[in-house]
């Protein structure tokens, strides 16, 4: 086999669990329930913390967010929402690991983009 079909056939295997995740990956949204995100957050309206459209629109295009949004998830803490949630700190979900927390955070990235009202 040449190395451009081995190469393109990892791009593609790679590629198909980011579309899963696009398409709303039950088992994805299984975890995220599991781990009380939905407790907290709703996809297109603020509850306790924001909602994943706004952080989306927030995120959209940012190199790196899937993993800046995996460590959140884990650490938890406050900082850019603070405005909306009032400094309601993220629990922190440490039983997760990072591949978890990337998945779910890939998961939230690929809702529809809300701008979030002003603060």
């Amino acid at each position: 086999m040449s190395s451009v079909v081995r190469r393109l056939g990892l791009a593609l295997a790679l590629a198909a669990p980011v579309a899963a995740f696009a398409a709303g990956s039950p088992q994805v949204k299984q975890a995220m329930t599991s781990a009380g995100c939905f407790a907290c957050h709703a996809v297109a309206n603020k509850i306790v913390g924001p909602a994943y459209g706004w952080v989306a629109y927030h995120y959209r295009g940012k190199p790196g967010a899937a993993v800046y949004l995996a460590h959140k998830i884990i650490s938890g803490g406050t900082g850019y929402w603070n405005p909306w949630t009032g400094g309601v700190p993220m629990v922190p979900h440490p039983t997760l690991s990072l591949a978890q927390a990337e998945q779910m955070a890939n998961w939230v990235l690929a809702q529809k983009p809300i701008a979030p009202p002003k603060p």
